[in-house]
């Protein structure tokens, strides 16, 4: 076989992962962009909290159905659609500021409308995934360390352009680059020729958003495996986000060094980076179902770890593991959806279980904020440290999730 002939096999994959990394990095600029942006306009913490929150609520209720938006529309072009007014979005805010001016309420509606549409964008990105992989001649567990550690590049150098970017042209300015992000990410997808990314045909088609919606719901609850990784991953977000987004910037904000906040967030990136790329040439030696269980009893013990909270370097030594054991759980996650889900129902699939990660967030920040006030960081760190130890030992007694290693490796 040519070397024209390998690229032309490797050019949707390519072009896939390329469309997913500009279209992550433009939202990992917006991360940083519009809280600078909302405290540069008030300096008022509380009015960037409205703000994050306008961004994370759309995500709740936009995840669940934008599966069946991909079934319904088709993976090409929803993802199209998705990145264009995601860059409409992101590109109104510098457009307003110059002209009638921002506000919190402006900011807060710009901002839910960008968030609303990115869980349909990676939905469709990620249900063309097995077809890729047919054409490369991959294997999913391949495809999916890629991917994943593709996504972790994409947010790891993403809010650092965005710094950059604030100091050097301003926050409001920031997000025209975020725009071009989604436009060139649009372009990337444009090109990608896979059979099953058009439109389905009509007998394929969900009926309704809403009932292809509850038959999404329907075939995750049904069958066991997915079943049982929804719901792990569920509470594995809910003990856990808690401590990237609150205990650590109150510990480190109390100590009067929020820099080191940055420092142990990275660690965490560089870490699930290396840990998805060391997936993939591994996987074939490895059963998926010990990686996951592996990964949450360590993720727990490495969190049970910091609760004493020692010194900068122990902590950064922790996360670097943490992410690193973490790293295959996204890929084997694609892995059971993709084998699991029939073709014309991935989309639907691939939603549901995404909106599952979605919700757990608030839901732990629900009670780990006023825990947080009440009995202080520490206690608080170990509530949630432990039981991420009791779950992956759980974990063990699942027979369901022997079903991560069936006899072939077959795409559905």
């Amino acid at each position: 076989m040519t070397t024209a002939d390998t690229a032309q096999r490797r050019g949707p994959l390519l072009l896939l992962n390329l469309a997913t990394l500009l279209s992550a990095s433009g939202n990992g600029i917006v991360i940083v962009a519009l809280p600078w942006l909302v405290l540069e306009l008030t300096g008022r913490a509380s009015d960037a909290a409205i703000v994050a929150g306008a961004t994370t609520l759309p995500l709740l209720l936009s995840s669940l159905f934008s599966g069946t938006f991909v079934d319904l529309f088709g993976r090409r072009r929803t993802s199209m659609v998705s990145d264009t007014l995601s860059a409409v979005s992101a590109a109104s805010i510098p457009i307003v500021a110059a002209t009638t001016g921002l506000t919190v309420t402006t900011i807060a509606l710009l901002a839910a409308l960008g968030s609303f549409f990115d869980p349909a964008g990676i939905s469709a990105r990620e249900s063309m995934l097995p077809a890729a992989t047919r054409a490369a001649g991959w294997t999913l567990d391949r495809t999916n360390s890629v991917y994943e550690a593709n996504y972790n590049v994409a947010y790891l150098v993403g809010p650092g352009v965005g710094g950059v970017l604030i100091a050097a042209v301003g926050a409001p300015n920031a997000l025209w680059v975020t725009a071009v992000c989604f436009v060139l990410s649009i372009a990337a997808v444009a090109f990608i020729r896979l059979e099953h990314a058009g439109r389905p045909t009509p007998e394929n088609r969900p009926a309704s958003i809403w009932h292809g919606t509850l038959e999404g719901l329907r075939f995750v609850w049904n069958d066991r495996l997915l079943r049982t990784i929804a719901l792990v991953d569920m509470v594995l977000v809910a003990l856990y986000m808690p401590v990237e987004s609150v205990i650590f910037p109150v510990y480190f904000t109390d100590l009067g060094k929020p820099a080191q906040l940055g420092s142990v967030l990275m660690a965490l990136s560089i870490g699930g980076i290396a840990g998805a790329l060391a997936y993939g040439p591994a996987a074939p030696y490895l059963s998926r179902r010990k990686v996951l269980i592996a990964a949450a009893v360590v993720l727990g013990f490495a969190m049970v770890a910091m609760a004493f909270l020692p010194p900068l370097w122990v902590i950064l030594l922790l996360a670097a593991l943490q992410g690193f054991v973490f790293g295959p759980v996204g890929p084997i996650v694609n892995y059971a959806m993709q084998t699991r889900s029939p073709e014309h129902m991935r989309g639907r699939v691939v939603g549901v279980m995404t909106s599952t990660a979605y919700a757990a967030g608030p839901l732990g920040f629900v009670f780990a904020g006023p825990m947080l006030d009440r009995l202080g960081i520490q206690p608080t760190f170990f509530a949630l440290a432990i039981p991420v130890v009791a779950l992956g030992l759980v974990c063990l007694g699942f027979s369901s999730l022997r079903g991560l290693d069936p006899e072939t490796d077959a795409v559905s």
